[in-house]
């Protein structure tokens, strides 16, 4: 008898360890962590009614921007921190009812979305958060990505740094540019934590708007800016 209870109850602890086992196997698999390493708010800039840049080969920025986003989510999450998209689809973040065929109104739609962008930063308090975005110029041979930070900001520069350094060794960019502080950006004024606007390319630079609308470019370039966040919270942790 004592000896069938012993099985019984070692049968009962190989189900229960093969339960934990499979299920911190599927987290893995999924690239899920157990535990949460903080919040990462990551804007995907323009949207809806709102194209932003529209590229030399008629690419519409807010799609790039859109697509590049969810890849660092990805990443982020694999990482182990929770991340919060500002859209997930291709959407202004406005009420339905304020968009108009005048331009007046247009205007006011823009001001309540990016109203939106930064209350949610603010409600959330995350580790840091970056707004994705593309550029443009007059002058067709400018090109490369760049980082903005809100000017007296210090660890807003430290981790444009970051971000600026990593995007420019892993997209090997011939002439690279540095980061930049700037007081009259909307998003970077209002925000009350640490956040960067990455610039990931000119869509007026033909070459380089044909790499921003392939999956692979894409790809790299949301390697870096997440290679270059943990970068600055490895720098930011504390030394045990």
């Amino acid at each position: 008898m004592k000896k069938h209870i012993a099985q019984t109850v070692m049968a009962l602890l190989l189900l229960v360890s093969a339960f934990f086992l499979s299920k911190e196997g599927a987290q893995l698999a999924n690239g899920t962590p157990k535990e949460s390493k903080g919040v990462i708010v990551v804007d995907s800039g323009h949207g809806g009614i709102d194209p932003g840049v529209i590229g030399q080969n008629e690419v519409k920025e807010k799609e790039i921007n859109l697509a590049i986003a969810k890849k660092l989510e990805r990443l982020l999450k694999v990482a182990g921190y929770d991340v919060i998209m500002t859209r997930k689809k291709d959407e202004g973040l406005y009420e339905e009812n304020m968009v108009r065929e005048k331009d007046e109104e247009l205007g006011k739609s823009k001001v309540e979305d990016l109203k939106y962008r930064v209350s949610l930063m603010n409600e959330k308090k995350p580790s840091l958060a970056v707004s994705i975005h593309q550029n443009s110029y007059p002058d067709e041979q400018v090109c490369g990505p760049q980082v903005f930070y809100y000017e007296g900001s210090a660890e807003g520069k430290k981790l444009a740094i970051c971000i600026q350094e990593a995007l420019n060794e892993k997209l090997k960019i011939e002439h690279p540019r540095v980061e930049k502080s700037n007081r009259t950006y909307y998003l970077l004024k209002r925000s009350e934590g640490i956040l960067n606007i990455v610039e990931c390319g000119f869509l007026s630079n033909t070459e380089e708007a044909e790499k921003l609308t392939s999956e692979e470019y894409q790809e790299q370039v949301a390697e870096a800016v997440c290679e270059g966040i943990l970068q600055y919270l490895k720098k930011q942790a504390p030394v045990l």
